[in-house]
């Protein structure tokens, strides 16, 4: 971090650099009293210079301890020479004050006949009686008093504004309106802000008698949003710059108002070596192409990696499996890859779970058909509180609805209906003769029951065998911290319970009811065989495409490596073949180093217990074993930096509907993403110290505004 630290140092006022460009006789006296303060800037200056005397060669080298024995010594890193800094501020010889001295050899003699000078005498005079006689303060009480007078109100303004950020920040944490959709001074429904008033004497008095700001507008309110949402991303950029590595999350969809939004998170590891998402905003895109989605998304990442090298550290881009995303030719991710080449596209395994289910729905029609009919249940009850209320008095349940995430089944719909057939026969029938019911609705029915007694339609309710499979296997990928290793893990097993399921397909046709019960329908009879041979080729399906979707490629190959149940066989034949898979997708690692610390990491039984990427990379943490095993923390880094799922992603745009339900009528896209970080982001808020006081600044500094927060 010297670099950054050096390029900080630069813009203060009181550096060589700083003074050359604005000379200190030209700045105000608030600025001179600054610059005095902060003395002289002495720099660790990297001089060095050879010469020779009576034949020898030396070596001469600037150290920082000239600083400790001239107090007055100030020094640029960019020339590369020291400076007088009272001559530099009130003006003296050419060689102090604009050239700057480089001649080690003779430094001592140049310092010895520069402090005999009248001119640098009678300028330390000067810097050291700056600001400690002024003659406006002494002469004038009345200013003096105008001063005290003015701070005394900046700390009243101050109070406000802290109060009204912490009302501002409670209604975004809880998506509250902060005065309902009326936000007039005459609204019969008060907010927060009125609340505090009345626990509040100071809050109290302020919005009773203030003139000139009194805080409760919608326009400071909004303008406090701003601040806050700006406080909160320059804390994550800043976190952003600080660590190793760096993998994005982005979706995209259309909100509640019909605009297509697109959202970004980032995943890396903070200061404490804990794995984080953080949101960092939406963006409103002009429409869903790939182009319209990855100009949106690299504007976004141009202000977290402005520089070139920087651009090194995005080592992973997640989507959902959409092909505007995934594109290898023009999608988004290909986009992304050309600008930033180590940013790996990871597919969500949750959506890659929905794509192997469709792939079994939509190949086979009349599977597709089965589940059009399976939807139309739920469908049908919900429309009507009275067709709910027969349900429940005969089924004694409902049927769930719809999922609202795209990638979920009706895998209790199937359930249900699969156990009470019987019951919802009986429930059909019931309105069927009802006379409460209107005709539409018994022609609906008429229909259900058809379904109900067709021997196709219970065949494909074969799937409540598979559902329960791919309920268990959505919740295990649903995890946050999960790896390529356990992946594989579960996807096996999974795989295994569907050919369990392919096996016992024969055993369908005993367990249907006999077909003498259902009516023979033209048009509408199946052999059995034939039955059999479309199950058989959806379970075909599923288990080929599981095995595609979830196949390890290089850049999450090298997880194998960190299995530590393969610890004791990879110490008899080291992985060759993987190690040089992930060093081809990380060329950062040094591979021979990394093979050295494998090697030793596979011998020592003290490192077989740490199962995966996480707990290996906290185990060297905790033993200050970083250093010692540098290369294998920077492998640990990608691989828990690298997103497993998008769930952040998802959840943002849940959250981004909420507010805009409850906010609609005052939205704008800035204050949009700053209630949504409010929202989501209650903890890391927390975390950012003396946020208020950063907030206030930040309003402060507005060109608009007119009431008194700066001191005097």
């Amino acid at each position: 971090f010297d670099d950054e630290s050096d390029d900080n140092d630069e813009e203060k006022m009181n550096t060589v650099e700083q003074l050359l460009a604005k000379p200190f006789l030209g700045l105000n006296y608030q600025e001179k009293l600054e610059v005095k303060r902060l003395e002289p800037h002495q720099p660790d200056l990297k001089l060095k210079q050879s010469s020779k005397d009576r034949g020898k060669e030396y070596t001469c080298k600037f150290t920082m301890a000239w600083y400790e024995k001239k107090k007055w010594l100030c020094g640029s890193a960019s020339r590369k020479s020291l400076f007088c800094f009272p001559c530099l501020l009130f003006g003296g010889e050419l060689s102090w004050t604009q050239t700057g001295v480089n001649d080690l050899k003779h430094l001592s003699k140049k310092i010895k006949k520069h402090e005999s000078c009248k001119c640098y005498l009678d300028n330390s005079i000067k810097l050291a009686m700056f600001g400690s006689v002024n003659i406006v303060t002494q002469l004038d009480e009345s200013y003096r008093v105008e001063i005290r007078k003015h701070n005394e109100e900046v700390d009243k303004n101050w109070y406000i504004l802290s109060k009204l950020i912490d009302c501002v920040r409670f209604c975004g944490t809880f998506e509250l309106a902060l005065r309902g959709h009326d936000e007039t001074e005459s609204s019969l429904n008060p907010g927060l802000v009125d609340l505090v008033s009345s626990i509040d004497s100071a809050m109290e008095k302020h919005v009773k008698s203030a003139t000139v700001f009194k805080g409760t507008s919608k326009t400071i309110q909004n303008e406090l949003l701003d601040c806050m949402l700006d406080v909160t991303r320059d804390f994550i950029i800043q976190q952003l710059r600080n660590t190793e590595y760096v993998a994005i999350q982005a979706d995209n969809t259309t909100d509640v108002s019909t605009k297509c939004q697109s959202v970004l998170v980032y995943r890396y590891i903070d200061g404490n070596g804990k794995i984080v998402e953080r949101f960092y905003g939406f963006t409103q895109l002009k429409d869903s192409c790939a182009e319209s989605i990855a100009t949106a998304l690299l504007d976004q990442l141009n202000i977290v990696f402005p520089e070139h090298c920087e651009k090194q550290k995005l080592i992973a881009q997640s989507y959902d499996g959409a092909s505007v995303m995934r594109g290898e030719a023009g999608g988004v991710q290909r986009k992304v890859r050309d600008r930033y080449p180590n940013a790996h596209y990871v597919h969500c395994y949750a959506h890659q779970l929905n794509l192997i289910m469709e792939q079994a729905v939509y190949k086979i029609m009349q599977v597709r058909i089965f589940f059009l009919d399976l939807s139309s249940f739920p469908a049908f009850f919900s429309r009507s509180p009275k067709r709910t209320q027969v349900l429940e008095d005969i089924v004694a349940r409902r049927l769930p609805r719809g999922a609202a995430t795209h990638w979920s089944f009706n895998i209790q719909t199937v359930n249900i209906i699969y156990k009470y057939r019987e019951d919802l026969l009986e429930c059909f029938k019931t309105i069927e003769c009802s006379t409460a019911f209107e005709s539409a609705t018994i022609r609906e029915v008429r229909g259900f029951i058809r379904m109900l007694e067709d021997r196709e339609f219970l065949f494909f309710l074969f799937f409540y065998s598979i559902m329960p499979h791919v309920d268990m296997l959505y919740s295990q990928l649903q995890k946050r911290d999960i790896g390529t290793v356990y992946v594989e893990r579960v996807t096996t097993k999974f795989v295994s319970s569907i050919n369990k399921v392919q096996e016992s397909i024969e055993d369908l046709g005993s367990k249907l009811p006999d077909e003498s019960e259902f009516p023979i329908r033209r048009g509408r009879r199946t052999e059995i065989k034939t039955l059999n041979q479309v199950a058989r080729e959806v379970c075909d399906i599923i288990i080929v495409h599981a095995k595609e979707h979830f196949a390890f490629t290089k850049h999450l190959v090298s997880e194998k490596l960190l299995q530590s149940d393969l610890f004791e066989r990879h110490n008899q034949c080291f992985p060759l073949q993987t190690l040089a898979d992930t060093v081809q997708a990380y060329p950062m690692l040094n591979k021979e180093r990394l093979h050295t610390e494998f090697s030793v990491i596979y011998g020592k039984p003290e490192f077989r217990g740490a199962s995966g990427a996480m707990a290996l990379f906290q185990l060297l943490f905790e033993n200050n074993l970083q250093d010692t095993f540098s290369e294998t923390v920077k492998l640990l880094q990608i691989l828990v930096t690298t997103p497993m799922i998008t769930v952040e992603s998802e959840r943002c745009f849940s959250t981004l509907k909420k507010i805009k339900t409850f906010l609609r009528n005052t939205m704008n896209q800035d204050r949009l993403n700053a209630l949504a970080m409010l929202s989501m982001k209650k903890q890391l808020i927390q975390e950012i110290p003396d946020f208020n006081k950063r907030t206030i600044e930040k309003f402060a500094a507005l060109k608009d505004c007119w009431a008194k927060f700066l001191y005097k």
